[in-house]
């Protein structure tokens, strides 16, 4: 018997980068269908690259290719770009989702389109950027969505509606401002419990923040540095998104194998990107399990002597002031 599926709007072409990797047309494709921006007439072009002032409106057209042996029909939309919070990857708004920049301003002259088995049909759209646009960098795509709900072989509880988008890149003129930060800087150890026993080793988590109106392509640079300026950890990170969005925030982190098992020091990360440079550190103190149960259980009893001494003193005073009364 077959389950009840629940509905799935996948982007597949828009969040697997093999996907939007250049075909013989530079279209995104998933092999069943492609799109991509039509022909000028100078080149094929990979995606969409547009300009425009604010209140002015742009014309092109998009061109979706069936490659299959039957006609497909699809829903046709813009939608806004952003980076995906866990790992900083290309993703697009859903149809349902609220659209704010290029998906609420792209409007194509066809919402539903078919297209013939091994045929391809070209659409115009035209893009009104408002009045009140803010320069800068505003990323979309142009999708072409598959409304069937494809239930694969019944297997799985879900349904899948699949899509494929020409990535848009409109630059809104005005003032282009580029500008990165470093936030939430944190480092969470795995010690062993007796020191010089065992690995250790960290992980150190940040957030990305675009604070400009241009995409940028990030650098980070990860230094460590333990007791009297040590240099425990030197290195420039490579998983990072190679497109952070205006405005788009991503938490990202970095494993440190062989991290120190004691220690105190502060770890630096250093972003940079275009025209500007931040950084954010964090301290840390690096100590193994049984020697900090051994320093607490230290603490604790030096605390409750300390509280007795007090009270022993407070004591004496109190006896000493009866007699002095006395006398």
């Amino acid at each position: 018997m077959r389950k009840p599926y629940a509905l799935l709007a996948l982007l597949l072409a828009l969040l697997g980068t093999s996907l939007l990797t250049s075909a013989p047309a530079r279209a995104a494709d998933n092999g069943s269908w492609s799109v991509f921006p039509a022909a000028s007439a100078v080149a094929q072009r990979p995606y969409f690259y547009l300009s425009a002032d604010p209140g002015t409106t742009v014309e092109d057209r998009i061109t979706v290719a069936n490659k299959t042996d039957r006609p497909l029909t699809f829903r046709l939309y813009g939608a806004d770009a952003y980076n995906t919070v866990r790992d900083g990857g290309f993703a697009i708004r859903t149809l349902d989702e609220k659209q704010r920049g290029v998906g609420a301003w792209a409007r194509p002259a066809k919402s539903r389109v078919t297209v013939p088995a091994h045929k391809s049909v070209t659409v115009p759209f035209t893009l009104r950027v408002p009045e009140g646009a803010e320069p800068g960098d505003h990323v979309g795509a142009l999708v072409a969505l598959d409304e069937r709900i494809d239930a694969g072989d019944g297997s799985l509880a879900l349904g899948v509606r699949r899509a494929v988008g020409a990535r848009v890149y409109l630059r809104v003129s005005g003032p282009a401002v580029s500008a990165i930060a470093v936030e939430k800087v944190r480092i969470s150890h795995d010690q062993p419990l007796v020191p010089g026993f065992g690995d250790s080793a960290a992980t150190i988590s940040y957030t990305l923040h675009n604070t400009g109106n241009v995409t940028l392509d990030p650098r980070v640079e990860l230094r460590a540095q333990g007791l009297f300026g040590r240099t425990l950890l030197a290195r420039d990170l490579t998983e990072l998104p190679s497109e952070l969005l205006p405005g788009q925030r991503v938490r990202l982190s970095e494993p440190w194998r062989d991290a120190p098992q004691l220690d105190w020091g502060d770890i630096t990360l250093t972003a940079s990107a275009k025209d500007t440079r931040e950084s954010a550190s964090v301290s840390f103190f690096a100590l193994p399990w049984l020697m900090a149960l051994v320093l607490a259980v230290f603490g604790a009893v030096a605390t409750v002597l300390a509280i007795r001494a007090h009270r022993a003193r407070s004591g004496r005073r109190g006896r000493r002031a009866d007699h002095t009364q006395a006398a």
